[in-house]
């Protein structure tokens, strides 16, 4: 077992080897929560009641032989994550709307989401990219070694996530949906500690967690830097433009490597030096929610546990109706 404690600013959890993982996502009003072989996604309607969708899975990260092999497994991850998320999305926005809206078709969420990855590829590749070109005027050693010119985009690439982070944080919208995201650190921390999984019990736990996204995009932030460093300096400025869309699953791969290993040795004094960085971070993108909203991720992971056969013997939340999809019984409302 791991020794964790429940101070805020350490983040590392009591954790069992073999024990069930149990990973999440903020939605808007909601938490979905995942196993590796169901999904649960729990949102807070304007009325107040909590509603539930529960899904089996069968994933192609989770089935086939090559999604097992080290840096490929990361890639593959992320693209299940990525499309567990738009499904998430979509109905958590749906069935956060006030009545008389009108719902928002998964094109339309699945098109935004796409614009969003273009805008993010921009932003923190590119844009670093000939920013870092633009200094060479000013910094001699960027135009003379490679190593510099890599340094110096890292750093311009950091500076810029940081500041998109803190301007993202300042909107009253985002700032719940970081609060979410804090609910479903807190209820995993409590799962994993094997605690009650009931407000008063899990509300103590942090809301900074290891194996949090914020931390693995800090990670991409830095190996990003290590992987650019082996492109030759001396190629033509577009030739550089295109490695840095083309090496992006390789840098996904190896950050996913990184965070599993992490993960596992957590409780090492050396590997808390490294976690440090990604916890400090999450102060930006996980924020202390309140007991309503613990309530939702509290529920989402009890369902996601009962699906996964390790239901806790708790007291139901009431809630207003679940929603099954690829498992057996459709008819699952309360």
């Amino acid at each position: 077992m791991f020794l964790g404690r429940k101070d805020p600013d350490q983040g590392t959890s009591h954790c069992s080897q073999g024990a069930l993982r149990v990973g999440g996502q903020a939605v808007i009003e909601g938490v979905m929560m995942r196993a590796p072989k169901s999904m649960a996604i729990a949102v807070r309607r304007p009325s107040g009641e909590i509603v539930v969708k529960r899904k089996g899975l069968t994933l192609f990260s989770e089935k086939h032989r090559l999604s097992k092999l080290p840096l490929l497994r990361g890639v593959m991850t992320l693209l299940s994550a990525l499309v567990l998320g738009i499904q998430a999305l979509n109905y958590s926005a749906n069935q956060a709307l006030s009545e008389g809206e009108e719902e928002t078709s998964p094109w339309t969420l699945s098109f935004t989401l796409v614009i969003a990855l273009s805008f993010g590829i921009v932003l923190f590749f590119l844009v670093p990219l000939y920013l870092t070109k633009w200094s060479r005027g000013i910094i001699p050693l960027v135009s003379e070694s490679g190593f510099y010119f890599n340094v110096v985009d890292g750093i311009i690439r950091l500076i810029i996530f940081l500041v998109y982070l803190w301007l993202i944080s300042l909107s009253k919208e985002i700032r719940r949906v970081f609060q979410y995201h804090g609910a479903e650190h807190k209820s995993i921390f409590a799962f994993e500690a094997g605690d009650a999984l009931r407000v008063d019990r899990v509300k103590s736990y942090s809301h900074l967690h290891p194996r949090c996204g914020t931390s693995f995009l800090l990670i991409v932030m830095v190996v990003s830097i290590l992987v650019f460093a082996l492109i030759p300096h001396h190629l033509p400025f577009g030739y550089k433009v295109a490695s840095r869309v083309v090496f992006i699953p390789l840098i996904a791969g190896i950050s996913y490597e990184f965070i599993r290993f992490a993960d596992r040795k957590r409780k090492s004094p050396g590997m808390r030096f490294f976690i440090l960085p990604g916890l400090w971070l999450q102060r930006l993108t996980s924020k202390e929610p309140s007991e309503d909203q613990l309530e939702v991720a509290i529920r989402a992971l009890q369902e996601v546990l009962e699906l996964e056969g390790q239901s806790e013997a708790l007291p139901r939340l009431p809630t207003a109706g679940r929603h099954s999809a690829g498992l057996p019984g459709n008819d699952l409302s309360s």
